[in-house]
């Protein structure tokens, strides 16, 4: 009888995580793939109006009901003088087809995450950012599970924004 009291906690703690996501954010467990917006989020800056380089790593929540647990995450870069942005992320769905999971092509860089807003978690600019893309890029390029994915405990976007 004196485990109940610890497993009791244990479930509780377990719980309290995903029922706050779920109470606090914005879930909509019922969302269509398809039809949810992948629309910019308005918060990277338009590489037309700046010349310098830029790094940014974005999280959203995944979607439906992996939004709960875990977040969805990319990198961002352009280098300086650039018109567009190129972003670096691991896509779980691509694997299951015999693709590479790592994905790294010209897009928008703050698109929102099937419905989800991403939020800026780290950002470079200027020569840091410039010199940053280099390493960045041959980071990506040696990821050691480019062909891989797995939901949890990795490798997932998660896993691959850590190696970069």
């Amino acid at each position: 009888m004196k485990w109940l009291r610890p497993l009791g906690l244990i479930l509780l703690l377990i719980f309290c995580g995903p029922l706050l996501v779920m109470s606090c954010g914005s879930m909509n467990l019922g969302k269509d793939w398809r039809t949810a917006s992948r629309e910019s989020a308005g918060i990277a800056p338009d590489p037309s109006d700046t010349s310098e380089a830029v790094v940014q790593v974005y999280a959203a929540r995944a979607f439906n009901w992996r939004g709960i647990f875990a977040v969805h995450t990319w990198i961002a870069t352009k280098p300086a003088n650039a018109s567009y942005y190129t972003v670096h992320q691991v896509m779980g769905w691509r694997s299951y087809r015999g693709l590479p999971s790592v994905v790294s092509a010209p897009d928008t860089p703050d698109r929102l995450w099937y419905g989800n807003h991403p939020q800026i978690i780290a950002e470079l600019r200027g020569s840091v950012a410039q010199t940053a893309i280099e390493a960045i890029i041959e980071a990506v390029e040696t990821y050691p599970h480019s062909n891989e994915y797995t939901l949890w405990p990795g490798p997932n976007s998660n896993t691959f924004t850590a190696h970069v």
